[in-house]
């Protein structure tokens, strides 16, 4: 999968987790430096399951949802 796919999935999938459009969790990822820290570490994420990178994007955002 390439980068640029894998993000795509990160924003796809915790669009569905949180419940909210994809082009405001594109957002949320952007302006936070999420989508950086994708791109950075993108080896070792690309390895978790989806369930433990959901959960990762949460912690990310302050140990829950993303509101």
């Amino acid at each position: 999968m390439s980068k640029l796919s894998f993000n795509t999935f990160c924003i796809e999938y915790y669009s569905h987790h949180i419940n909210k459009p994809s082009n405001e969790v594109y957002s949320i990822f952007k302006t936070s430096g999420l989508l950086d820290l994708i791109n950075e570490d993108y080896e070792d994420l690309h390895g978790m399951s989806m369930e433990y990178l959901m959960c990762f994007f949460d912690d990310y955002f302050g140990g829950g949802k993303e509101k």
